[in-house]
């Protein structure tokens, strides 16, 4: 992981925020060609009755959509947490490249417990374990406690 990457991270961070200001779980993601350029960006819109608009799951949908499959799988999806099964599963049936994720799905597993928020509705699982041809980079332990903190302002946490 470089500074190319993180400074998309942070853009995933400040998505997350964004998320968060609409009342929504702090997530946020970016699509980004091989050639480095910003394809399409997306933030958590769970809190409109659609539980399954996560932000990589509308990326992998948007790729699809628009690009030829040479292109999605050189393109790499920055992610504040890493991608739920069902993410994992829509990223590799679209074909896309690598991922690059601030904090794991364990790490936020973790905290939900620490916080007494119980365990999700989908086992969190790594990414590999759901798509073990996926490259996957992270975590980023210098954004973590920032996507930690947004976690914590959601559920309440200590």
């Amino acid at each position: 992981m470089d500074e190319h990457d993180r400074s998309h991270l942070r853009r995933c961070v400040e998505l997350a925020a964004e998320a968060l200001d609409a009342g929504d779980e702090p997530f946020g993601s970016v699509l980004v060609s091989a050639a480095g350029d910003v394809l399409a960006e997306e933030r958590n819109r769970v809190a409109s009755v659609d539980a399954t608009r996560h932000p990589e799951f509308e990326l992998a949908r948007w790729a699809a959509e628009h690009l030829p499959p040479a292109e999605r799988a050189g393109a790499t999806v920055y992610t504040s947490g890493e991608h739920c099964p069902m993410c994992s599963a829509a990223h590799a049936w679209a074909g896309l490249g690598r991922i690059v994720h601030v904090a794991s799905a364990r790490r936020h597993a973790q905290w939900l417990q620490e916080w007494g928020v119980g365990a999700g509705r989908v086992r969190a699982l790594p990414v590999n374990d759901v798509a073990p041809a996926v490259p996957v980079e992270g975590p980023d332990p210098d954004l973590e406690p920032e996507i930690r903190e947004l976690h914590r302002r959601f559920h309440g946490g200590r």
